[in-house]
Order: C-alpha cells, then sequence, then structure tokens
C-alpha cells in the first residue's frame, strides 16, 4: 500500500510526539534511579516527622519492623497527579507489613494548597510537609514524585520516578526482605545533613560554589567591598508552572526581568541559585540561554544552599551588604521591589 505524503508526514508527527512523551518519562525515572545509586543499599536515615493532621510518625522506630514506602510529591507536579490513584490502591492493600506515606516536597507548595489537593483528590494516607527539606536531603531528591522504598531489614532498597512494575515488584520484595541486621542496628542509622542556617544580620559563608560557565564565586568576598543578590530561582518556573501555578509562574518571570533590568547596576553583584528539583546543568544552560539571561548561575543541585538559606519558595532574593551581611529578603509577593532596596545599600 503507497501512503501519501500527507499520512505519511501525519504518522512521522505521531511517532515524534510520542517519543518525546517516553523521553521525558524515561528522563524522569533516569534521574531517579542516579540519585538512588548513593543511597540504596545503605541504612535508611532516621526521623521524627510529622503529618500535617499533627500526629508523630519516628521512621526509625518503623526500621527492622516492617518495610516502608516514601513517596515525594507535589501539588504542582502533573505527573504525582496522574500517579495519585496508584498510590492511593497501594495505601489502601498495604497491610500491617507495609508503611506507606506521603511527603510534599515543600517546594512552591504550602499546607494549604496540599489539604486543598487532598480534599479534591480523595488521598487518605498520611502526609508529610518537607517544608525545611530535610527529608529531600536525607533521600537525594532530584524529581517529583520520587519512590523510595525501604526494606524491612531497614535498608533503602529501591528508588524510581514510575508508577510500573519495577515498583510494584519492590514493594512486594521489601516486605520479605532480612539481612540478619537487628532493629536497634537498623534504628542506629543516622543521615548526616548540614543544619547550618543563615538570615537577617548573618554574614554569608566564604566558601565558593562553582558557576556554570566553571568559574569560582565566593557569596562573601571582603576584598570586593560590593553588595551581593543571591536569586534563587527554577529553570522551568515559568515554563512548567504556567498551567498548574500560573501566579507563581509570572513571579519568576517578573523577578527575573527585574534582576535583568538591573544587572547592569556595577556596585553589585549577582548570581542565580537554580535548584535542582528537575534540573541538570544542560536543563539551567538552556534556561540561560532562551532568557537570555547574563547573570552568573549556579546548579545547586543537592539542594544545600536552598536549605541553608531557608529558601521553599521561588524566586527568592537574598541581599547581603559590602561586608557581607544579609540585609534584606524578597520572597515571593513581598511588597519590597529590588530596585527600591539596592537604592538604600
Amino acid at each position: 500500500m503507497i501512503l501519501t505524503r500527507h499520512l505519511q508526514l501525519g504518522l512521522i508527527a505521531v511517532l515524534l510526539i510520542g517519543a518525546a512523551v517516553r523521553a521525558e518519562t524515561t528522563t524522569g525515572q533516569q534521574r531517579a534511579e542516579a540519585a538512588g545509586r548513593g543511597i540504596v543499599g545503605a541504612a535508611a536515615p532516621r526521623a521524627v516527622v510529622k503529618t500535617i493532621d499533627g500526629d508523630t510518625i519516628d521512621l526509625g522506630a518503623l526500621y527492622g519492623k516492617k518495610a516502608v514506602y516514601l513517596k515525594f510529591w507535589a501539588t504542582w507536579c502533573t505527573p504525582c497527579r496522574e500517579q495519585m490513584p496508584h498510590f492511593e490502591k497501594v495505601y489502601e492493600s498495604a497491610g500491617p507489613d507495609l508503611a506507606v506515606i506521603a511527603v510534599n516536597v515543600g517546594f512552591n507548595d504550602s499546607v494549604e494548597e496540599i489539604q486543598r489537593f487532598r480534599k479534591q483528590h480523595g488521598i487518605s494516607m498520611p502526609i508529610v510537609f518537607d517544608g525545611d527539606g530535610r527529608l529531600a536531603a536525607a533521600f537525594h531528591l532530584r524529581v517529583t514524585p520520587q519512590h523510595i522504598v525501604i526494606g524491612r531489614n531497614g535498608r533503602i532498597q529501591y528508588v524510581g520516578h514510575l508508577a510500573d512494575e519495577r515498583l510494584d515488584a519492590a514493594l512486594v520484595a521489601a516486605r520479605t526482605s532480612d539481612n540478619g541486621q537487628s532493629a536497634s542496628q537498623v534504628r542506629s542509622a543516622r543521615a548526616a545533613i548540614d543544619e547550618t542556617k543563615w538570615g537577617i544580620g548573618d554574614l554569608m559563608p566564604t566558601a565558593p560554589v562553582k558557576t556554570l560557565g566553571g568559574n569560582s564565586f565566593r557569596l562573601r568576598n571582603a576584598g570586593l567591598q560590593q553588595p551581593t543578590v543571591l536569586v534563587f530561582l527554577s529553570p522551568w518556573c515559568e515554563s512548567y508552572l504556567e498551567t498548574t501555578r500560573p501566579a507563581v509562574s509570572k513571579q519568576c518571570r517578573i523577578a527575573r526581568e527585574q534582576v535583568e533590568s538591573l544587572r547592569t547596576e556595577n556596585h553589585v553583584r549577582w548570581l542565580g541559585v537554580a535548584s535542582g528539583l528537575w534540573a541538570t546543568p544542560e536543563d539551567l544552560q538552556e534556561y540561560r540561554d532562551k532568557y537570555k539571561v547574563t547573570i552568573p548561575l549556579t546548579l545547586d543541585e543537592s539542594g544545600a544552599l536552598f536549605r541553608e538559606f531557608r529558601v521553599a519558595n521561588t524566586p527568592t532574593l537574598i541581599i547581603a551588604d559590602s561586608q557581607g551581611k544579609i540585609v534584606r529578603r524578597i520572597d515571593p509577593g513581598a511588597e519590597d521591589t529590588l530596585a527600591k532596596v539596592l537604592q538604600q545599600l
């Protein structure tokens, strides 16, 4: 049978679209698996967490007794929403040998949004709000959703992104895993998370960070005597959140445009700090090129800078004076404008 040129082009378009969708899905799974390489097989971190309903869950007390399934997610995340029926089904059929916990990543999200989402989608499992990013750091969060399956032996057995047969198999295997380790040994495992925090009145750290171009940037440099502005951002904020969080998307665009309009202020040092959630150096470079961003950029892959500066929402700006002391913080929706703050320095 001879296909017409229009039909051939149509089939090619369908195949390309399908390939793009598959590539995007695979990328999420690959990123989750890459994040898991450093923790799969290791003793799961201990943590005592509270649900949004006020209940306390001691993860360490569960290890050695039952398997644990943690799902990191966000209300603005499309695949998270698509996977919710599978997640709810796992919770409802878990039984006494599996603890199922939803962990909201706390990034550009809020407890109020979670409560609305829970009511809308009929979610019944316990939900933890990871507002300070400690759980995300402990379990190497890189994507949403990210599945963490911990065996009854208290060791991390699986890290993934898709709700597929690999996740289902991991959940089955986790209930029977046993390497002879005692419950007390399992509970002794702890995650080493840097708890250093910087706020108003503190001097910024002097440790350098690497920019996208490979240069070294010191957050505080006594020899320069210049104010410094840290612009905490997400490369996908403007595009991805345009439909799920249009107000946040708009704030990200406005902040970017304001920074670019003021970047020629030669008495100010600028650094864009990009979240490592759903972002690689290549993604950050694409963001820079697409929007013609000219300030230096660094990828906070582990989320350390976001945690240390207590940033959970983008865009957030941290301003330090010429001595490196933090003097102002501009959170999303704040009335202060960057231009006005810089005039006061």
